[in-house]
């Protein structure tokens, strides 16, 4: 039988408050969101004030260029094929697609939130798209909201589908977590971060259901990604980068 990746990370061991901070590699304004590039070896950084960040693993900065207008960035997914990032847009309602080695916009496509001919995930003031994540080269989306599925502002995860300038909304998934503001995905489970609860949820993809969760210290996770070299990293609303250690069994 294959072994269930289960997350122990070093920081359960330790108090809430100030001892996380031991483990921010870095310092980023309101990081909403965070990508790991295997061909660069470094990470991504979304900021809510539309600029991006590229780290090491260390955390030292390699570059910070601001995407044009002032786009509020929410997540971002390295696609190391195509050699792109993609960004979700919360108030513009879209996918940003940027060149991964100049930085430069080459697209931004609207999306659509209509499934099966209905609106499924209503935007207000309360919910909007905040993570995003590759898996099998298909785009996956989070809607963050504190109300459940079949509300019409519900907390799911969907995948959408580029036809032109518009991304569709082409399958969903009811996770049954709220407020859920980063995703990441992994030896086919689906990690996700919920702010609200400080939880980290472990979801078996292929068979929808929940493997198990992980009660975080309190901080503004609103990011996700994994490394090659055995670490987990975490975006942090409040103004930094957490690293930490993963260890499978």
């Amino acid at each position: 039988m294959k072994k269930l990746l289960l997350l122990l990370l070093s920081i359960f061991i330790l108090p809430a408050g100030d001892k996380i901070k031991k483990h921010t590699i870095a310092k980023v304004p309101e990081a909403s969101g965070i990508c790991y590039s295997s061909v660069r070896d470094t990470l991504f950084v979304a900021n809510d004030e539309g600029k991006v960040y590229e780290l090491t693993r260390e955390g030292k900065r390699i570059r910070k260029v601001k995407l044009g207008k002032e786009y509020d960035l929410e997540g971002v997914a390295c696609d190391d094929t195509a050699k792109r990032l993609y960004f979700a847009v919360e108030k513009e309602e879209s996918i940003l697609v940027v060149d991964m080695d100049s930085l430069a916009i080459l697209n931004e496509i609207k999306i659509d939130r209509a499934y099966q001919n209905r609106l499924v995930i209503k935007k207000d003031s309360q919910s909007g798209i905040e993570g995003i994540t590759l898996i099998d080269g298909a785009l996956y989306l989070s809607n963050q909201s504190k109300k459940a599925y079949p509300n019409p502002d519900a907390s799911i995860v969907f995948r959408v589908e580029i036809r032109g300038e518009k991304a569709y909304i082409v399958e969903i998934f009811d996770h049954g977590f709220i407020d859920v503001a980063g995703l990441s995905y992994r030896n086919g489970y689906l990690y996700m971060v919920s702010d609200d609860k400080n939880l980290l949820v472990q979801y078996d993809f292929k068979n929808r259901k929940t493997i198990q969760t992980h009660k975080l210290p309190k901080f503004a996770q609103e990011g996700i990604t994994f490394d090659t070299q055995g670490f987990v990293y975490f975006a942090d609303d409040e103004g930094g980068v957490i690293k930490l250690k993963a260890k499978s069994f």
